[in-house]
């Protein structure tokens, strides 16, 4: 059996190529086709697998502003011949799941999120102060075009699997395909606890308008406590200017060894944006820190707050706000010796690797068979099924 596996773009390890990177695992003889490819910027696993780009790979810029050729992400895609393949997986967050698959073939879309910046979250992008007027209404017109290709692109899917409910509740919403649940993947052989808790709080982020990393900032220059931020992104300078509290520090990029180190001291992280799933809280609850997070999204799915039948993992606000945060935080402190770290890593072994390895190889052979799909099938080892 032939098998390709399609990813958007390979420029860092982040929640994506995590997921990936376990799908090499697993088909280590597949084929894997990418947008753009920055060689060295993933693991060693996905390094190894024989890569093929898209034309966009040799247009000016490509490596630094590759996000700018948005408009002709569809064409590249679609330009990639998969007609010798049997199995297709496309793990998808922006127009990996668009390929064009031959009519005997099985394609299989992880998708991570349908494209945040043409649905929910559009204006967050591409408001008129971030971008102007006129920039605006030409990015408008390309969205809405890009919408109409990511519709009928989902009709070439077979079978969606959702990294979360949320997830699945918006495949539902703009493409009406019904989809399976499997969480994706967190470390907790290597993300795990230390022994010491120092006094500051942690987010480790892109710096993207929609994790509100500002929205923080602006709360704890208020709070006056020490916040570290680790990671990068076109936000940065803007996020720099906003502190006023001496106790705020950018650490920018930061390798997994010292970032498992930084999880493991701070009091809290702190995750102020709303998330398809969020695999940076369950990092940090593998290394039995609780978590201070925006109650929507996927938080809802892995954080659980105090005064519930089982142990508290962190606490949730309901509003995108600086004030909002603030009072969290200030919660937290009160009923800090509250959280277990024992309880909260527990917690956090329910998304391990392991197990998502595991049920996503079973769930491909037994999605190859072609049965048709049971509500509750499986449910003994974490894979919800969903009737057609």
């Amino acid at each position: 059996m032939k098998i390709a596996l399609i990813h958007d773009w390979l420029v860092g390890m982040r929640g994506g190529e995590k997921c990936l990177e376990v799908f090499c695992e697993l088909f280590p003889e597949a084929d894997l086709y990418t947008l753009i490819h920055i060689s060295g910027s993933c693991s060693s696993t996905i390094e190894k697998m024989n890569i093929h780009t898209s034309f966009i790979q040799g247009l000016p810029f490509s490596s630094t502003k590759y996000r700018n050729y948005l408009p002709l992400f569809p064409f590249a895609i679609e330009s990639f011949d998969l007609k010798n393949y049997d199995l297709i997986i496309s793990s998808s967050h922006c127009v990996a799941k668009g390929i064009i698959p031959p009519p005997d073939a099985l394609h299989i879309c992880y998708i991570h999120t349908p494209m945040r910046y043409i649905w929910d979250m559009f204006n967050e992008y591409f408001s008129k102060e971030k971008v102007g007027k006129w920039t605006r209404s030409f990015i408008s017109s390309v969205a809405t075009l890009l919408r109409v290709w990511d519709e009928s692109s989902a009709k070439r899917v077979d079978y969606f699997i959702a990294n979360s409910r949320h997830v699945q509740n918006r495949i539902w919403k703009y493409y009406r395909r019904k989809a399976i649940i499997l969480n994706p993947p967190v470390d907790t052989t290597f993300f795990k606890p230390g022994k010491e808790i120092e006094d500051y709080y942690l987010i480790v982020s892109s710096l993207v308008p929609y994790k509100k990393t500002d929205i923080a900032i602006k709360a704890f220059n208020e709070l006056k406590r020490p916040l570290i931020i680790i990671g990068k992104g076109p936000e940065e300078k803007y996020l720099r200017k906003l502190v006023k509290f001496s106790g705020i520090k950018f650490l920018g990029y930061q390798d997994n060894e010292t970032l498992k180190k930084y999880y493991q001291k701070c009091r809290a992280l702190i995750f102020p944006g709303e998330e398809d799933f969020g695999i940076v809280p369950l990092e940090a609850m593998a290394c039995g820190r609780p978590v201070i997070a925006y109650g929507r999204g996927g938080a809802l799915e892995t954080i659980i707050p105090p005064n519930r039948d089982l142990p508290p993992t962190g606490i949730l606000f309901s509003e995108q706000t600086p004030q909002a945060l603030a009072q969290a935080v200030e919660e937290f402190e009160k009923i800090e010796k509250e959280f277990n770290l024992n309880s909260i890593r527990a917690h956090s072994e329910k998304f391990s690797r392991e197990r998502f390895k595991k049920n996503f190889e079973n769930l491909v052979k037994f999605l190859l068979e072609e049965k048709p799909l049971e509500e509750e099938l499986c449910s003994e080892n974490g894979v919800k099924f969903l009737k057609t």
